[in-house]
């Protein structure tokens, strides 16, 4: 075994265990629950937008178009269906809406920085 594929396989043990050790999780989750998490990222746009609030925790949807160039209404409708999917949360502040990442949003993330 390559030492290359040691540590990849070394980092991927490593994010499972983390996985596992997350008190938030507290149940395996079920095939279906796994598809609506999965579908929030199957999109290039989202995973742009899940890496972006990754980086810039609190991040507004105005801010997320304008760093990413895109159009504001495809931003929130991404947005959107990331929430949907369990991956974002929005914080109130008056007018304004602040997106982070959810708990199973982080996991995606870091399975994401795996590839």
């Amino acid at each position: 075994m390559s030492s290359k594929h040691a540590a990849h396989k070394h980092t991927i043990g490593k994010l499972y265990s983390n996985i596992l050790k997350n008190n938030r999780i507290r149940s395996p989750k079920t095939p279906k629950q796994l598809e609506r998490h999965l579908k929030g990222v199957s999109n290039h746009r989202r995973i742009e937008i899940l890496l972006l609030v990754a980086k810039r925790d609190g991040i507004s949807v105005d801010e997320i178009s304008t760093t990413l160039n895109c159009n504001f209404k495809t931003i929130s409708s991404h947005t959107h269906r990331l929430v949907q999917a369990g991956l974002l949360e929005k914080k109130y502040f008056g007018q304004n809406v602040l997106h982070s990442l959810s708990p199973y949003g982080k996991q995606i993330h870091l399975f994401l920085q795996s590839f």
